[in-house]
């Protein structure tokens, strides 16, 4: 890997300092505050005994997920998408990202007749929000489906969760593939990309975009491991944070 320090100290390869938070709030059924330096992400889970009338019956439960981003998270103030009166793409595709991220480690049938909305709030933004997202969301999760159990809407031997998921961002800047772009990096990227990755390290998703000159294959190599690798990182901290380290 290339000796280059980028603009806050660190080497291509390395994350930004992760924070992770659990059981931040007093009343979701499982919570995490998740930092990716500067990117703060509050992930809560509320667990509901029932699932949607599609569901009913057939003895599988659902998981889902929201995303959305506090008006001034960025450097200028949004308006609510509620005030606007409709939901826009990008909350939109980052919500079904996450959401698909989670269930690839759900075993429904597991987890019973139950459903599981995540919900992610974008507290600060400074690149990789939704990789911070889902990262943070599987912790909430992983504490949502214990609740689930210790009130028996899950049995005792279930095992709903097959794996961990993590996510991380990846991109290539003045010729270089670099993990986990900050805001200053991300909108100067030739190449941007996010990878959301299982604990056993298979992939779940690739997002990539070649925004300048497009990518060959040994460049895509060279992310596809600095995302693996950024994400066996991540599962680190993620187990840390549910062992209450």
């Amino acid at each position: 890997m290339s000796e280059i320090v980028r603009v806050d100290g660190r080497s291509t390869d390395q994350l930004r300092e992760i924070t992770i938070e659990r059981g931040w709030s007093a009343h979701a059924e499982g919570s995490a505050l998740i930092s990716f330096g500067g990117t703060k992400v509050l992930c809560t889970a509320s667990f509901t005994n029932g699932v949607p009338r599609w569901l009913t019956g057939k003895g599988k439960g659902w998981v889902t997920a929201e995303y959305s981003m506090l008006p001034r998270a960025t450097n200028s103030r949004n308006d609510r998408e509620s005030v606007k009166g409709r939901i826009g793409g990008r909350t939109h595709e980052i919500s079904r990202l996450i959401g698909r991220a989670l269930r690839a480690v759900v075993d429904t049938k597991a987890l019973g007749e139950n459903t599981i909305v995540i919900d992610c709030d974008v507290l600060q933004a400074d690149g990789g929000t939704r990789t911070a997202a889902i990262t943070g969301a599987y912790v909430a999760l992983a504490d949502a489906i214990e609740w689930g159990r210790e009130k028996k809407f899950i049995g005792k031997k279930s095992t709903p969760l097959l794996d961990s998921v993590a996510a991380v961002s990846v991109g290539i800047i003045d010729g270089e593939p670099m993990l986990d772009l900050a805001y200053v990096e991300d909108v100067r990227a030739e190449t941007d990309m996010n990878i959301v990755v299982t604990g056993r390290g298979l992939f779940v998703e690739v997002q990539g975009t070649a925004e300048g000159a497009p990518f060959d294959k040994r460049e895509l190599d060279a992310l596809l491991e600095l995302g693996l690798a950024g994400c066996a990182d991540l599962k680190g901290a993620q187990l840390a944070a549910l062992a209450g380290g």
